[in-house]
Protein backbone atom coordinates (compact mmCIF):
# COMPACT_ATOMS: atom_id res chain seq x y z
CA UNK A 1 0.00 0.00 0.00
CA UNK A 2 2.91 2.58 0.71
CA UNK A 3 6.48 2.34 1.01
CA UNK A 4 9.10 4.63 1.14
CA UNK A 5 12.86 4.70 1.92
CA UNK A 6 14.39 7.74 3.75
CA UNK A 7 17.85 7.63 1.77
CA UNK A 8 20.09 10.30 2.58
CA UNK A 9 20.71 13.16 0.10
CA UNK A 10 23.33 12.90 -2.00
CA UNK A 11 25.82 15.67 -0.69
CA UNK A 12 25.98 13.32 1.95
CA UNK A 13 27.71 11.03 0.11
CA UNK A 14 30.85 13.49 -0.33
CA UNK A 15 31.46 12.50 3.93
CA UNK A 16 32.86 8.68 2.90
CA UNK A 17 35.52 10.61 0.54
CA UNK A 18 36.52 12.89 3.03
CA UNK A 19 36.76 10.53 5.70
CA UNK A 20 39.41 8.61 3.30
CA UNK A 21 41.11 11.21 2.27
CA UNK A 22 41.85 12.22 6.05
CA UNK A 23 42.75 8.49 7.00
CA UNK A 24 45.19 8.79 3.68
CA UNK A 25 46.60 12.06 5.03
CA UNK A 26 47.04 10.66 8.46
CA UNK A 27 48.57 7.31 7.49
CA UNK A 28 50.88 9.02 4.62
CA UNK A 29 53.86 9.05 7.50
CA UNK A 30 53.85 5.50 7.27
CA UNK A 31 53.36 4.63 3.34
CA UNK A 32 52.59 5.12 0.45
CA UNK A 33 50.54 1.73 0.50
CA UNK A 34 49.06 2.15 4.45
CA UNK A 35 48.13 5.84 2.93
CA UNK A 36 46.30 3.94 -0.05
CA UNK A 37 44.57 1.42 2.52
CA UNK A 38 43.43 3.68 4.45
CA UNK A 39 41.93 5.94 1.66
CA UNK A 40 39.93 2.44 0.73
CA UNK A 41 39.36 1.64 3.69
CA UNK A 42 38.21 5.09 5.15
CA UNK A 43 35.79 5.43 1.86
CA UNK A 44 34.00 1.82 2.60
CA UNK A 45 33.29 2.41 6.53
CA UNK A 46 31.90 6.04 5.61
CA UNK A 47 29.83 4.76 2.63
CA UNK A 48 28.54 1.68 5.19
CA UNK A 49 27.96 4.39 7.96
CA UNK A 50 25.82 6.70 5.19
CA UNK A 51 24.12 3.55 3.93
CA UNK A 52 23.11 2.28 7.13
CA UNK A 53 21.54 5.63 7.56
CA UNK A 54 19.47 5.78 4.67
CA UNK A 55 18.07 2.86 4.63
CA UNK A 56 15.36 3.09 7.32
CA UNK A 57 11.96 2.66 5.63
CA UNK A 58 8.33 3.14 6.57
CA UNK A 59 5.74 0.87 4.77
CA UNK A 60 2.29 -0.15 5.30
CA UNK A 61 1.58 -3.73 4.48
CA UNK A 62 -0.87 -6.34 5.41
CA UNK A 63 -2.89 -4.35 8.07
CA UNK A 64 0.72 -3.41 9.70
CA UNK A 65 2.48 -0.05 9.93
CA UNK A 66 6.22 -0.84 9.82
CA UNK A 67 8.71 2.07 10.72
CA UNK A 68 12.43 1.42 10.94
CA UNK A 69 12.56 -1.62 13.43
CA UNK A 70 8.87 -1.10 14.91
CA UNK A 71 5.72 -3.00 13.56
CA UNK A 72 2.15 -1.67 14.88
CA UNK A 73 -1.19 -2.86 13.87
CA UNK A 74 -2.87 0.02 12.36
CA UNK A 75 -5.86 -1.35 15.18
CA UNK A 76 -3.52 0.30 17.49
CA UNK A 77 -2.92 3.50 15.32
CA UNK A 78 -5.41 6.82 15.91
CA UNK A 79 -5.81 9.46 13.68
CA UNK A 80 -2.71 10.77 11.58
CA UNK A 81 -1.77 14.37 11.50
CA UNK A 82 0.51 15.39 8.42
CA UNK A 83 3.03 17.96 9.40
CA UNK A 84 4.48 20.68 8.04
CA UNK A 85 7.89 21.57 8.21
CA UNK A 86 7.16 24.29 10.68
CA UNK A 87 4.78 21.66 13.11
CA UNK A 88 7.63 19.15 11.99
CA UNK A 89 10.39 21.23 14.16
CA UNK A 90 8.24 21.90 16.79
CA UNK A 91 6.88 18.24 17.35
CA UNK A 92 10.21 17.00 17.49
CA UNK A 93 11.61 20.01 19.48
CA UNK A 94 9.25 21.73 22.37
CA UNK A 95 6.39 19.54 21.49
CA UNK A 96 8.14 16.67 21.60
CA UNK A 97 6.90 13.77 24.09
CA UNK A 98 9.78 11.64 25.43
CA UNK A 99 7.68 8.72 25.59
CA UNK A 100 6.93 8.97 21.57
CA UNK A 101 8.51 6.64 18.88
CA UNK A 102 10.39 8.95 16.55
CA UNK A 103 11.52 7.89 12.87
CA UNK A 104 14.00 11.32 12.50
CA UNK A 105 15.82 12.18 9.72
CA UNK A 106 17.22 15.46 10.10
CA UNK A 107 16.89 15.73 6.13
CA UNK A 108 13.10 15.40 5.69
CA UNK A 109 11.45 18.37 6.36
CA UNK A 110 7.96 16.93 6.82
CA UNK A 111 6.60 14.45 8.86
CA UNK A 112 3.60 12.69 10.15
CA UNK A 113 2.17 11.84 13.56
CA UNK A 114 0.50 9.60 14.35
CA UNK A 115 -1.49 8.83 17.39
CA UNK A 116 -1.35 5.21 19.23
CA UNK A 117 -4.27 4.19 20.82
CA UNK A 118 -3.95 1.18 22.17
CA UNK A 119 -4.07 1.45 25.77
CA UNK A 120 -1.28 -0.91 26.93
CA UNK A 121 1.51 0.81 24.85
CA UNK A 122 2.96 3.85 26.78
CA UNK A 123 3.78 5.44 23.51
CA UNK A 124 1.51 8.77 22.85
CA UNK A 125 2.33 9.16 19.01
CA UNK A 126 4.47 7.99 16.28
CA UNK A 127 6.59 10.85 14.86
CA UNK A 128 7.73 9.64 11.35
CA UNK A 129 9.59 11.70 8.99
CA UNK A 130 8.41 11.04 5.25
CA UNK A 131 8.78 13.18 2.26
CA UNK A 132 4.60 12.60 1.63
CA UNK A 133 3.12 12.60 4.62
CA UNK A 134 -0.57 13.10 2.95
CA UNK A 135 0.23 9.86 0.89
CA UNK A 136 0.96 8.05 4.00
CA UNK A 137 -1.80 9.30 5.97
CA UNK A 138 -3.94 7.98 3.37
CA UNK A 139 -2.29 4.43 3.13
CA UNK A 140 -3.42 4.34 7.53
CA UNK A 141 -6.66 5.54 6.70
CA UNK A 142 -7.26 2.79 3.83
CA UNK A 143 -5.37 -0.11 5.45
CA UNK A 144 -7.66 0.97 9.07
CA UNK A 145 -10.62 0.83 6.53
CA UNK A 146 -9.64 -2.46 5.30
CA UNK A 147 -9.15 -4.30 8.73
CA UNK A 148 -12.41 -3.12 10.12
Amino acid sequence: MYDERLTAPRSWWLLPVALGLTLALILLRVGGVAALIGLVIGIAAGAAAVNSYGSARIRVVQGSLVAGQARIPVEALGEAHPLTPVEAVAWRGVKADPRAFMLLRSYVPTALRVEVTDPADPTPYLYLSTRSPERLAAALAEARRRTA
